[in-house]
């Protein structure tokens, strides 16, 4: 009869409040309070990363060959000696190895000067990214001017028609990456953060492959088939696409199991808040700030970002960072997935075995 009362009251005490001053005790209460809190940083933490690398993009060590004829020598020098590093200049044996840089994506750019007048050419690359050849154009046009130059631009791997301003391949990544971490954070909120055990987290992540495959298939079709936008490389991009889903959401389940649920804000945290901004997308790795240009590559939103880009635009060249990054994203989190949850379930059966009750899932 006690245990009875005893349940009565628990089950009364878990009843949501419905007046005006439970309801604010419940809110104020030190575990919402700490959510709140973990919510109120995610949001800072967003505005100051997203402020922090667009808000005075500066090209950084940009790459550029050279072709200057005697002079070449003389030009890298002084391309290279421009206070802040905003170009790295090599020295090319010709205008056609310097192009064909450009278009395998060597360099960013190539600037042939003229030996017979003052007009010479820079071979840029919009496929590449177009704030890094705004940002060439606008460095290369301050030193030709200092000594009454000038050089016309030269688009050798310009944009697909429908691609505007190169940004597509961006929000491919990016839906990509939302779609995997919400179907993981969904998994988790609609059973328990933390898998039951290592049978259930390995049925979770197998869960995971079908609609990482059929997501990835989606992403394609919308680009190349539907839009139109990204096209000649769907196999391709299918494969990228199942690679970044399977990441992400691998990352989050095993956020999870870590920190309960918890773990999807540290997954935004990592996606949305330094993934989003140092991707790429609007603006280049050579032209954000230190940290977001460190980070970028790290992360699948980046990684992913310029693997579209290559397979689109470079046919595929300069790849093997990139996927590495993605496979390794994928084998942490199945890993940490596995880890966690036989680290928690071994404490759960040393409690089952001396008779005390498991500790309800985190949530």
């Amino acid at each position: 009869m006690q245990r009875s009362r005893h349940e009565a009251g628990t089950t009364a005490q878990e009843v949501p409040p419905t007046s005006f001053a439970g309801e604010l005790r419940h809110t104020v209460a030190p575990r919402t309070l700490l959510l709140i809190v973990g919510v109120l940083f995610l949001q800072i933490a967003f505005i100051f990363s997203y402020v922090g690398a667009f808000h005075s993009p500066t090209p950084h060590e940009i790459s550029i060959s050279v072709v200057a004829g005697p002079k070449t020598g003389q030009v890298v020098a002084q391309l290279n000696g421009i206070d802040g590093d905003p170009l790295t200049a090599t020295a090319a044996a010709s205008a056609g190895v310097a192009k064909q840089q450009v278009k395998d994506g060597d360099t960013s750019a190539a600037l042939v000067m003229s030996g017979t007048n003052n007009k010479d050419t820079l071979y840029v690359a919009s496929g590449g990214g177009s704030s890094t050849v705004t940002a060439v154009e606008q460095t290369i046009s301050q030193v030709e001017s200092a000594q009454q130059r000038s050089a016309d631009s030269v688009d050798l791997v310009p944009l697909q028609a429908h691609d505007a301003r190169g940004l597509t391949g961006f929000y491919l990544v990016i839906g990509w990456i939302v779609g995997g971490y919400l179907v993981a954070a969904a998994i988790g909120i609609i059973g328990s953060p933390r898998p039951r055990g290592i049978g259930a987290a390995g049925g979770r992540l197998a869960a995971l492959v079908p609609y990482a495959v059929v997501s990835g298939l989606l992403g394609a079709l919308v680009v190349d088939q539907v839009l139109g936008a990204l096209t000649g490389r769907f196999l391709a991009l299918w494969g990228v696409g199942t690679l970044l889903v399977l990441g992400s959401a691998t990352i989050t389940i095993a956020m999870e199991a870590l920190f309960g649920i918890v773990g999807i804000g540290m997954t935004i945290l990592v996606f949305v808040v330094l993934g989003n901004p140092s991707a790429g997308g609007a603006y280049q790795f050579d032209v954000l700030p230190g940290f977001w240009r460190v980070i970028g590559p790290l992360i699948p939103n980046g990684a992913g970002t310029s693997a579209v880009r290559n397979i689109v635009y470079f046919d595929g060249r300069h790849l093997t960072g990139q996927l590495v990054c993605l496979v390794v994203y994928i084998v942490v989190g199945v890993l940490g997935t596995l880890g966690a949850t036989w680290w928690f379930s071994r404490g759960s059966d040393a409690r089952a075995a001396v008779g005390e009750p498991a500790p309800a899932p985190s949530r």
